[in-house]
């Protein structure tokens, strides 16, 4: 495979769509709207009409990663604003802290090319359009796969802390029992 990077722009969104749709809507419907204000409207189609909207407003930052012309898989992020939506959120607001610049919300690979690094991918791709926009203090709210049974079918759509470590992202506090926050500094 070779990977690149592109932003969902509504140039982009067809590429998006097909991923997600080819996903059954990705965790059922989501359509990566839980972590936006207001979070999933509660049905598929409209969560797809509002994320839609918000990329056609520019509001969504997504990087999209492609393996030639196909949408293979994804990195959300955006500012605290943009993206207050967060697993965990009660544990997290318990404990004070400087809030951070940006926040990765949720990371997506297509079903069929999970383990060839589209996350890694994916994740860089974030991590150059926050330093390109300014950087600052990001945060990520992976879990914990270290010390833990496999998961059997399970997906972690916050990514596996691991993945953020070789980014230099580090621990900040624990929010659930395998859910960390995680920072970096760019």
């Amino acid at each position: 495979m070779v990977l690149t990077t592109r932003m969902l722009t509504p140039e982009t969104w067809e590429d998006f769509a097909a991923l997600v749709e080819s996903n059954n809507g990705v965790w059922g419907g989501c359509w990566c709207m839980g972590f936006h204000p207001g979070g999933s409207t509660g049905t598929r189609q409209g969560n797809r009409d509002a994320k839609r909207q918000l990329v056609e407003q520019g509001i969504a930052r997504q990087v999209l990663v492609y393996d030639g012309d196909n949408c293979v898989g994804w990195c959300q992020f955006g500012t605290p604003p943009e993206l207050p939506n967060i697993k965990s959120r009660r544990a997290y607001d318990a404990e004070e802290q400087e809030p951070p610049d940006w926040r990765i919300g949720c990371i997506f690979t297509n079903s069929n090319d999970r383990g060839k690094g589209i996350a890694s991918a994916a994740v860089r791709g974030a991590l150059d359009e926050i330093t390109r926009a300014g950087g600052g203090i990001v945060e990520a709210y992976p879990e914990q796969t270290e010390d833990r049974s496999p998961q059997r079918g399970a997906y972690l759509h916050t990514g596996p802390e691991e993945l953020y470590a070789r980014y230099g992202f580090v621990r900040d506090r624990r929010i659930a029992k395998w859910r960390w926050v995680m920072r970096a500094h760019l």
